[in-house]
């Protein structure tokens, strides 16, 4: 039976700009979710390649900050982004990263809003990332992100600006949950209306899946973001 699988509707937007992927190497696996910022066939494509290129780039490096850090310094080093005003008219990203690998914890980082969540075997639902967002800020716009993959910002830089890095991430020692990566075109709607996420991440990881998206353009309201919803089962993860 498959362990995990990845589930996305357009809603009302012109594209479908988020993408995920996953990759393995070595017994390391890593799981990814790109929530592309805009709405056109360049964002699309490029966000499609990011999450291929992050999945593999985390997958060889056995651990998602490590991973994320080097796909996000190669985009960043591109000559065109360099140019402080003709970079904000290139394709980015927000995206969440997560990797299991032998003999070591789960590892999750993150740029952007797209979250991370596991479900324990109790039923009870915690979530592993922080939006980089206004609204964790300052309590402004949950719209408006802080850090974003194609960024050229640094950690230092961020934290000036907004009290983060531009990259954060965390270790957990996980066995037997599930792990929900979400775009906020999948959380929102839910977190919005009161639901419980552990009630759609009952089934197997494509019935998960499914509900966790499908139930978020359900409750949308007047519009709906793409949404995007990938579920892993965790059976094998130990700590070091």
């Amino acid at each position: 039976m498959p362990t995990h699988a990845a589930f996305q509707l357009i809603g009302d937007r012109s594209h479908q700009c988020d993408a995920t992927a996953t990759y393995t190497h070595n017994g390391a696996r890593a799981y990814v979710l790109c929530d592309g910022i805009g709405s056109s066939d360049a964002v699309r494509d490029w966000t499609r390649t990011a999450a291929r290129r992050l999945a593999r780039a985390a997958a060889l490096h056995a651990d998602a900050e490590a991973g994320l850090r080097a796909v996000y310094e190669a985009y960043a080093a591109e000559p065109d982004r360099q140019d402080k005003y003709a970079r904000y008219d290139l394709p980015a990203a927000c995206a969440v990263v997560a990797v299991t690998a032998p003999g070591k914890p789960l590892t999750v980082a993150w740029c952007g809003d797209a979250r991370a969540y596991v479900l324990t075997p109790r039923g009870t639902v915690h979530r592993l990332s922080d939006d980089h967002n206004r609204r964790r800020v300052f309590g402004g716009s949950r719209n408006l992100v802080n850090s974003y993959l194609g960024a050229t910002e640094t950690d230092e830089q961020r934290k000036a600006q907004y009290g983060h890095p531009a990259i954060e991430s965390v270790t957990r020692v996980m066995e037997n949950c599930r792990l929900l990566l979400a775009s906020d075109g999948a959380y929102e709607p839910l977190e919005d209306s009161a639901r419980n996420l552990a009630d759609y991440l009952t089934g197997t990881p494509s019935q998960a899946a499914r509900d966790v998206a499908s139930s978020a353009i359900a409750h949308a309201g007047t519009y709906a973001d793409n949404a995007t919803a990938l579920v892993a089962d965790l059976r094998t993860a130990r700590t070091r």
